[in-house]
């Protein structure tokens, strides 16, 4: 509205000073007359033009009013955006940092071979829980020598030993080693520290004397340490294998997806032996059902005798009780008068 204003005043003025200046310059009377008529239709076709410019002119400047305050509108809006995803990325970056350090915890927990030790019975002991039932399973089982395994598998033949380890020490030494050489060498170290772990389970956990098969499950609480033991073993001589030795010994490597394979296929064994004592229960109940029933039917057959029986007495004594009347009714009729001739 001001710029219109604006428009409208230089007009007047341009007007006005164009009046000024023909009223100065020296002109006759008609000619002043002229003058003032031409001068007055001017000023009355600059108003015209004034007048059907004001509506275009405040339309014009009323839509760029509306642009401006809508471009305005969204670049606030661009604005506000903007810093909620700062937040948000202010946020995510703190909780990244949140994780680092709980990861760098959790590495200064895992260095101490205890807490190690624990979290590894834990997630052995939380696989066991979801997949078996609660009788098919022990925790923490003492053997005649005091030794104590993670878990025991109960099955109806015997038991399968479960203990975790969790070599990570000798593993980490293997991840960050450089060079070939380097790297060798602690591979080799590596081997030999699972190769004892092998060996312990083997003498401590494996007794059949005591119910146990004559295997026993490793589980391997990470996968890859259990790559690395049973998969990674290149440049290492095939007598030296980790796998190799640990078969050879009766103790099969697990990691957590290996054995929950393993108890999968446990636990349809334990259906299908469900199954078949059920089966076993069902044909002892059918066969005593058949002696029952044999039994039923030799009384049945006993009655259907005694009953046939009664009914060929019936039938004696009917015919007896028949002819008996017979005689009766003779006896009863009166002979007829002798007639003398």
């Amino acid at each position: 509205m001001e710029i219109i204003a604006i428009l409208i005043s230089i007009i007047t003025l341009c007007a006005v000073g164009f009046m000024l200046f023909k009223l100065n310059q020296p002109i006759s009377a008609p000619q002043t007359d002229k003058a003032v008529e031409l001068i007055q239709k001017q000023m009355e076709e600059i108003r015209g033009s004034i007048n059907r410019l004001y509506p275009d002119l405040t339309n014009t400047l009323q839509n760029v009013d509306k642009n401006t305050n809508a471009r305005l509108d969204n670049a606030a809006k661009a604005i506000k955006d903007v810093y909620g995803r700062l937040g948000e990325v202010q946020e995510s970056t703190k909780q990244v940092n949140e994780v680092a350090k709980d990861i760098a915890s959790l590495q200064e927990i895992l260095r101490a071979p205890k807490m190690r030790g624990g979290m590894g019975e834990l997630f052995l002991s939380d696989l066991l829980k979801q997949v078996l039932p609660t009788s098919r399973y022990e925790l923490q089982h003492r053997f005649k020598s005091r030794e104590v395994v993670d878990a025991v598998i109960i099955l109806k033949e015997g038991m399968v030993p479960v203990d975790s380890k969790f070599p990570l020490e000798n593993f980490q030494k293997v991840m960050q080693a450089e060079g070939d050489s380097q790297k060798l060498a602690a591979k080799k170290q590596f081997v030999r520290d699972v190769k004892k772990h092998i060996d312990a389970i083997r003498t401590k956990y494996i007794l059949p004397d005591e119910g146990t098969f004559d295997f026993a499950l490793m589980y391997i609480p990470a996968e890859n340490v259990y790559y690395e033991i049973v998969i990674n073993d290149e440049n290492l001589d095939e007598d030296k294998s980790v796998f190799r030795y640990a078969i050879d010994h009766k103790v099969i490597p697990v990691s957590p997806n290996s054995f929950y394979g393993y108890l999968q296929t446990i636990l349809l064994g334990l259906r299908g032996m469900r199954i078949e004592e059920r089966a076993a229960q069902i044909l002892q109940d059918l066969a005593r059902l058949e002696g029952d029933f044999t039994r039923v039917m030799d009384d049945f057959n006993k009655m259907g005798t005694h009953v046939k029986n009664m009914t060929n007495s019936y039938d004696a004594t009917e015919k007896r009780l028949s002819k008996f009347g017979d005689k009766l009714d003779s006896l009863e009729t009166k002979p007829e008068p002798l007639k003398i001739t």
